[in-house]
Order: structure tokens, then sequence, then C-alpha cells
């Protein structure tokens, strides 16, 4: 089941009634918060936003709001506006046609949002109230704070949730206002308000993201508004009251580089950097810190990463160069950085493109954040699996931003999306590409793993060899003939080279009969060549050396590539690589024994 998320944001800044004052914020409120969470980076969320709606009209949005949800649904309900406290002590949302005196027909009242709450079945509701609370009054009368709101109250139950709970956030308590800005003046220029402004802020930049996972969740998230509200108006006090399972997250987070808990370097080493022997301190870097920079376990080597950024900013420059060089080792280095996916036709199963992270283990460890919503990014053994989603047509430009311990990187990625091509046809099965399957639906998760590209628009890897069809398999017996090629060369050059051989050994034999027989006047010289034994142990030197040569080429591909032969072409280029082999080294050794014959025995004959 995939997990949906909604988003309903209520902002009401204009009422009928007169004695209602007139709000600045909420048309802000709702346009920044709206920005935020429907954004694919970081809230992910459907966002509806009713603004200034008549009080029937608001609980038909809420209702329907909750309604048919699922377990996996997370919702977010968003209240701008005025909230008002009738004779009993109830709490009421102001609608645009609220009456103060008649809260029960025209005004939202919190135990029928509650009762929406208690009723859905969407696993996760968060409930946030951004609103001026006041007590009931009559036409004309100005709207102020009267005794004890209790907001938190007013959504407490003994009832168990439908789904697996809410949370309810108040941007004040009690008596105090929601403030707008610094003060509740009637012509400042319109702006959020402090909640709002802090609750956009917390999301939109990712610093609420208190531990660094990449997920901004509900409580980091009060947390960070509790903290900014208090800074700008000491007399305002958000409040909470949770009563769900777990902490969900709300949004993805942007803020800075990945955090790793480190592990500090031993005590022996921080003693030897302390020392006041230059000498020792280098070899100390070198050695030592450089080497635990480039282990495995990540917070061994973040501990060694944060001890030599210590040193290249704090000690002598002999020494702080040296520590400045090992940092170098583990900048994000991204192969390749610019990806270039081409035309695509609209529509076309999702394509795809590797990148490889270089340099040790902490430089390879980042979070990949894409800037746009039709990059999709999956994390492999050596790096990245880049996906541009066809949905998208026009002229696609945008980045993936990496994130590491150290510094930042971007891969740049383009492709052109054309409407007016028509995806080609899914290829058939072969003995060599799987049968494609049709993409399932997509899953609203952190990282989305798409379906598996067809092999239809295939991404060649090589030059295609000449006198082939591009996209036509080549035969079987063709490929058995390619690979079997250079094998068979060696073969016949060894054998060229033990033919030639044994042909020089018989000319050398008769060039020394026929000396024997001319006694002192003969001259082996002239008998040798006569023969043509050298030239048959030149050819046969030659031969045997590119015997043995291509052989090792032979041998040197089937074990690079053996994906490309069969069983019984990589056994046959075996066994013609050995007898090549047998031949030719025999052959070499008899042809270097008989130079050297010639050479010693030619003075004395």
């Amino acid at each position: 089941m995939t997990e949906s998320r909604h988003a309903l944001i209520i902002a009401n800044d204009r009422y009928v009634d007169q004695g209602l004052k007139k709000l600045r914020a909420p048309a802000q409120d709702a346009a920044a918060l709206a920005g935020v969470l429907e954004d694919p980076q970081i809230g992910e969320f459907k966002v509806q936003v009713v603004h200034n709606a008549r009080a029937d009209e608001m609980r038909r949005s809420i209702q329907r709001f909750f309604k048919d949800r699922r377990r996996d649904d997370t919702l977010l309900l968003h209240f701008s506006c005025h909230g008002l406290k009738s004779e009993s002590g109830e709490l009421y949302f102001a609608a645009g046609d609220t009456e103060p005196q008649l809260l029960d027909a025209t005004a939202i009242s919190s135990q029928f949002v509650r009762g929406c709450m208690s009723r859905t079945m969407a696993g996760r509701t968060v409930l946030f109230l951004d609103c001026c609370y006041g007590g009931a009054f009559s036409r004309g009368a100005s709207a102020r704070a009267s005794g004890d709101v209790n907001v938190l109250e007013s959504f407490q139950t003994e009832k168990e949730p439908g789904g697996q709970g809410w949370a309810v956030i108040t941007a004040s308590d009690s008596m105090e206002y929601a403030f707008e800005g610094p003060e509740l003046a009637e012509n400042s220029a319109p702006r959020p308000s402090v909640f709002t402004h802090a609750v956009v802020e917390g999301l939109k930049s990712g610093e609420a993201d208190r531990d660094g996972d990449g997920e901004v969740r509900l409580m980091e998230l009060y947390d960070f508004v509790y903290e900014r509200v208090r800074e700008e108006n000491p007399n305002q006090t958000p409040k909470r009251t949770v009563e769900m399972r777990g902490d969900p997250w709300l949004a993805h987070s942007r803020r800075g580089r990945l955090k790793i808990v480190a592990v500090p370097s031993p005590p022996a080493l921080q003693e030897a950097m302390n020392s006041s022997e230059v000498i020792k301190r280098q070899n100390t870097v070198l050695l030592w810190l450089k080497k635990r920079l480039q282990n495995p376990e990540l917070p061994i080597a973040e501990g060694a990463r944060q001890h030599l950024e210590e040193v290249a900013h704090n000690d002598i420059p002999e020494v702080a160069d040296l520590a400045s060089d090992a940092l170098s080792e583990i900048h994000l280095a991204p192969s390749p950085d610019h990806l270039d996916f081409g035309l695509l036709p609209k529509g076309a199963p999702a394509r795809k493109k590797s990148v490889t992270m270089q340099g040790p283990p902490l430089a390879r460890h980042c979070v990949a954040q894409p800037t746009q919503s039709w990059l999709q990014v999956d994390p492999t053994p050596s790096g990245l699996e880049v996906h541009v989603d066809t949905a998208a047509e026009g002229h696609l430009s945008g980045d993936i931003v990496l994130k590491g311990v150290a510094d930042e990187a971007l891969i740049h990625v383009e492709a052109v999306v054309d409407p007016r091509i028509e995806p080609a046809p899914l290829a058939g099965p072969t003995d060599q590409e799987p049968e494609p399957r049709p993409p399932g639906p997509r899953t609203d998760t952190t990282i989305i793993q798409p379906p598996t590209p067809p092999p239809s628009i295939p991404e060649p890897s090589s030059t295609p060899p000449p006198g082939s069809v591009p996209g036509r398999k080549e035969p079987r017996t063709s490929r058995l003939a390619r690979a079997l090629a250079p094998a068979g060369t060696a073969l016949v050059l060894a054998g060229t080279a033990a033919i030639t051989a044994i042909t020089a050994i018989q000319a050398a034999v008769s060039a020394v009969y026929e000396r024997s027989k001319q006694g002192v006047h003969g001259n082996i010289e002239d008998n040798i060549h006569h023969h043509g034994v050298l030239a048959s142990l030149t050819v046969c030197l030659i031969t045997g050396a590119l015997a043995l040569v291509v052989g090792a080429l032979a041998r040197h591909d089937l074990r690079r590539r053996r994906e490309r032969y069969t069983t019984q072409a990589a056994g046959t280029t075996q066994a013609l690589t050995s007898i090549a082999k047998g031949l030719a080294i025999p052959a070499l050794v008899l042809a270097v024994l008989a130079d050297i014959a010639y050479v010693v025995g030619s003075r004395y004959w």
C-alpha cells in the first residue's frame, strides 16, 4: 500500500462581523506554508487551501479531508484564523460569516474537528493552530483574550484514535495572543505570523532536522518552532499534545552536510600531535592520521578528518600543509559530473545513467538531493544511479546536490523530452536479455525505486564491429569465430615457428656435412648461407615470439571478458593457446641454441 500525504490549510482574514478584528497574516501564512508543504523535495504533500470560507464550506472541507483515508496516510490540518471561546468555555474557529453570538451555527467547534480526527482511519494526523484567541463578545466589542482558553484540553479524548494517533501544536496557550509580528498593530505590512513563519523556515531550510538524518520529524519541528517563537516574542509560548505512536517525518531536510558521530583519535596520536618536535608531528600526520582517514569504518575516518582539520587550522605551515593535502583526498568527486540523456520520447520508461564516486570510503559517503521532481536518484555499491522521469516534457535541466561530511558537489543533468516522438517498442526476450516487465506504480518514499528500463533503447558501450547491424543480435557461429580468432592465429604462428625451426636444423646439418667434405678449403659461413639456415632461424624467432604474444592476449581477453565466451569457446581458446605455447617455446629454444652454435662454431670451421 502506497503512503499518501495530504494537507488542508484554512486561512481566514476577512470577516463579515465588524467586531472581529481583521487579521493580516493568514493569507501570507497559507501561501508560504502551502509552498513548502507541496514542494516534492521537502514535504511531498498534496495541499488544499480554503481561504475566507463560510462556516458550512469549512465544515464540508474538513469532514471531506478526513473521510476515506487509509492507515498509511499522513494528514496535516492548519488553522490560521480567530479562535473564540464560548461562555461555556468551548473553543471555536471563526469562519468568514461567523457571528460571535451564534457560534454553534456560524463557527467551527473544536469538538467537530476532534470528532473528524477521531473517526478517520489515517495513520497520522497533525493539527497546527495559529490562532488569536478571544472570549465570546457582542457586535462592536474589540476582540481580546478573556480567561483561559485551554486549547490543548479541547482536543484530549478518552477514545482511542482511529489511526495511529494525532498531535496538536498550538501557537499560543491560555490568554496569550498568537502574535502576527512584533506587536498587534493595525497597519503593519502583511507578513506571516511568528509561529507559521518559524514552521516554514524550519521545513524550508532544514534547520529543524536536529539529528541530521535527512528528515524533519514532528518533535524536531516543535522544538525548533518553540525556540524560534520564544526568541522572537517571549510573550508567546507554543504548546503541544501528542497521542501518537512514533515520531512521524514531516519533510525531507535540505540542511547542510551529512553528519557522522566521530571516534576521536587515540590518546597516543593526540599526544604525538601535541609534541614540540615538528618532525614527530609531521610523521604522525603522514603515517597515522592519514591512514585513519582512509579507514572503511566511517566514525574512525571522521574522527581523523576532524583532527586533521584542527591541525590544518592551528599548526605551523610545515605541518598544516601536510594536513590540508591529506584532507584534499576526501573531497566529493563524482564521475561523471555532467549527464546528458539526449532526446527522449515522452512517456517512455525512465532512463538511467550511473555515476561513480571516487576516493576513500569517507569521500564516497554522501546524501543526494535532486533539485527537480523529474530527477530520481538511487544509491549503488559504487555510487549513484540517476533516472529521468519522462512524464515531464521540453528541455529539462537540473542538478543533483551531493552533501558529504566535508563539502558539497553538483551533478548537472540535462534531457530533452519530446512528446512528438513515439516510444520505441519493447524488445523481445533473447538468451542475453531478460524479458522486460511493465513499470509498477510509483511510491512516495524518500528514495524511489523505479522499474528496470527495458532494453528497447540501449546505451552502446562500444563501437559495433564492422559489418554489424545496430540492434540486431550477432549470430552464434559468428560470435564463436570472433572469440576463437586470436587463439587460432597464435596456433598458426606457433606451427610456422616449429616448422621453420625443423627446416633450419635440417639445413644446418646439411651445411655441416657439406663443410666436412670440403676439407681445409671449405668455409662454414658459405655453406650456412647457401642452405638458408639463417633465414629460417629468423622466421622461427619472429613467428615464435608473435605466437606467444598473441596467445597471451587471447588468454587475457578470456579472463577479462569471460561473459562474451560460451563454455565451448572458452575451452577451445584455452586448448589452442596451450598447444601454441607448447609449439612456440621449443621452437624458440632450438632457434636460439642454433644461433649460439653458429656464432661460437663459425670461428673454428
